[in-house]
Protein backbone atom coordinates (compact mmCIF):
# COMPACT_ATOMS: atom_id res chain seq x y z
CA UNK A 1 0.00 0.00 0.00
CA UNK A 2 2.47 2.27 0.93
CA UNK A 3 4.21 3.94 -2.44
CA UNK A 4 0.58 4.17 -4.05
CA UNK A 5 0.33 7.96 -3.36
CA UNK A 6 1.27 10.61 -5.78
CA UNK A 7 5.01 11.35 -6.12
CA UNK A 8 4.10 14.85 -7.49
CA UNK A 9 6.80 17.31 -5.94
CA UNK A 10 8.84 13.88 -4.29
CA UNK A 11 11.77 15.78 -3.97
CA UNK A 12 9.88 18.52 -1.92
CA UNK A 13 7.90 16.03 0.16
CA UNK A 14 9.50 12.42 0.46
CA UNK A 15 7.51 9.88 1.78
CA UNK A 16 9.03 8.87 5.15
CA UNK A 17 8.34 5.41 5.84
CA UNK A 18 7.56 5.03 10.14
CA UNK A 19 7.45 1.39 12.22
CA UNK A 20 4.85 2.25 14.70
CA UNK A 21 4.44 -0.31 18.04
CA UNK A 22 1.03 -0.61 19.94
CA UNK A 23 2.44 -1.58 23.04
CA UNK A 24 -0.66 -3.27 25.29
CA UNK A 25 -0.51 -4.41 28.98
CA UNK A 26 -3.49 -6.80 30.77
CA UNK A 27 -5.25 -4.13 31.83
CA UNK A 28 -6.38 -2.83 28.69
CA UNK A 29 -3.90 0.40 28.62
CA UNK A 30 -1.72 1.10 25.73
CA UNK A 31 1.76 3.00 25.30
CA UNK A 32 1.60 6.54 24.64
CA UNK A 33 4.61 9.00 24.11
CA UNK A 34 4.25 13.19 23.74
CA UNK A 35 6.12 14.40 20.55
CA UNK A 36 8.49 16.56 21.32
CA UNK A 37 7.00 20.32 20.84
CA UNK A 38 9.89 21.43 17.75
CA UNK A 39 9.31 18.18 15.93
CA UNK A 40 6.68 17.52 13.21
CA UNK A 41 2.96 17.18 14.55
CA UNK A 42 4.81 18.78 17.99
CA UNK A 43 2.54 18.57 21.34
CA UNK A 44 0.48 16.11 19.52
CA UNK A 45 0.36 11.94 22.42
CA UNK A 46 1.34 9.34 19.05
CA UNK A 47 2.33 5.54 19.24
CA UNK A 48 6.05 4.69 19.71
CA UNK A 49 8.10 4.27 17.13
CA UNK A 50 10.32 5.62 14.23
CA UNK A 51 11.94 6.34 10.98
CA UNK A 52 13.31 3.37 8.91
CA UNK A 53 17.32 3.52 8.21
CA UNK A 54 18.37 2.13 5.01
CA UNK A 55 18.43 -1.62 4.10
CA UNK A 56 16.71 -2.35 7.52
CA UNK A 57 14.08 -4.47 7.82
CA UNK A 58 10.78 -3.48 9.47
CA UNK A 59 10.89 -5.87 11.90
CA UNK A 60 14.57 -4.72 12.71
CA UNK A 61 13.83 -0.80 12.33
CA UNK A 62 10.61 -1.64 14.91
CA UNK A 63 13.69 -3.39 17.61
CA UNK A 64 15.53 -0.56 17.24
CA UNK A 65 13.20 2.73 17.85
CA UNK A 66 11.49 0.68 20.25
CA UNK A 67 14.88 0.16 22.23
CA UNK A 68 16.11 3.71 21.63
CA UNK A 69 12.70 5.35 22.60
CA UNK A 70 11.50 3.16 25.97
CA UNK A 71 14.68 1.01 26.67
CA UNK A 72 12.80 -2.70 25.94
CA UNK A 73 13.24 -5.17 23.32
CA UNK A 74 10.43 -6.15 21.21
CA UNK A 75 10.50 -10.15 21.21
CA UNK A 76 7.16 -10.69 19.01
CA UNK A 77 4.45 -8.54 17.17
CA UNK A 78 2.47 -8.61 14.73
CA UNK A 79 1.09 -6.83 11.18
CA UNK A 80 -1.75 -4.64 12.19
CA UNK A 81 -2.36 -1.91 10.23
CA UNK A 82 -0.56 0.58 7.00
CA UNK A 83 -1.37 3.95 7.12
CA UNK A 84 -0.80 6.60 4.56
CA UNK A 85 -1.16 9.92 5.14
CA UNK A 86 -0.12 13.66 3.77
CA UNK A 87 0.26 16.19 5.59
CA UNK A 88 0.40 18.68 2.75
CA UNK A 89 4.41 19.82 3.85
CA UNK A 90 5.14 15.57 4.68
CA UNK A 91 3.78 12.43 3.34
CA UNK A 92 4.10 9.59 5.85
CA UNK A 93 3.36 6.19 5.69
CA UNK A 94 2.83 3.89 9.19
CA UNK A 95 3.31 0.32 9.54
CA UNK A 96 1.91 -0.67 12.65
CA UNK A 97 2.30 -3.51 14.57
CA UNK A 98 1.01 -4.51 17.90
CA UNK A 99 4.24 -5.94 20.30
CA UNK A 100 3.08 -9.00 22.13
CA UNK A 101 5.82 -9.54 23.95
CA UNK A 102 8.52 -7.48 25.15
CA UNK A 103 11.19 -7.42 27.97
CA UNK A 104 12.06 -4.76 30.49
CA UNK A 105 9.99 -1.53 31.91
CA UNK A 106 9.51 0.62 29.20
CA UNK A 107 10.79 4.43 30.47
CA UNK A 108 10.79 7.52 28.13
CA UNK A 109 14.61 7.64 26.91
CA UNK A 110 14.15 10.19 24.75
CA UNK A 111 12.77 12.63 27.54
CA UNK A 112 9.21 12.61 25.96
CA UNK A 113 6.22 12.16 28.34
CA UNK A 114 4.64 8.83 28.25
CA UNK A 115 1.87 7.16 30.05
CA UNK A 116 -0.56 4.05 30.00
CA UNK A 117 -3.79 4.90 28.72
CA UNK A 118 -6.71 2.65 28.93
CA UNK A 119 -8.43 1.85 25.58
CA UNK A 120 -11.89 3.25 26.16
CA UNK A 121 -10.26 6.81 26.98
CA UNK A 122 -7.63 7.06 23.47
CA UNK A 123 -10.69 9.82 22.27
CA UNK A 124 -9.58 12.03 25.25
CA UNK A 125 -6.29 12.05 23.58
CA UNK A 126 -5.08 14.73 20.67
CA UNK A 127 -3.13 12.44 18.14
CA UNK A 128 -1.67 13.51 14.92
CA UNK A 129 -4.28 13.08 11.97
CA UNK A 130 -2.73 10.21 10.32
CA UNK A 131 -3.00 8.02 13.48
CA UNK A 132 -6.67 8.19 13.98
CA UNK A 133 -6.78 5.08 12.03
CA UNK A 134 -4.53 2.90 14.80
CA UNK A 135 -6.49 4.42 17.36
CA UNK A 136 -9.93 2.78 15.59
CA UNK A 137 -7.82 -0.82 15.18
CA UNK A 138 -7.17 -0.68 18.86
CA UNK A 139 -10.66 0.03 20.22
CA UNK A 140 -11.66 -2.86 17.86
CA UNK A 141 -9.13 -5.42 18.31
CA UNK A 142 -7.73 -5.03 21.56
Amino acid sequence: MCGSMPSIEAEERPLVHVAVAVISNAQREVLLTLRHPNSHQGGLWEFPGGKWEAGESLAAALRREILEELGVEVRRHEAMIQVEHDYGDKQVCLDVHHVTQYTGDPEPREGQPMRWVPISELHKYAFPEANQPIVKQVQARL
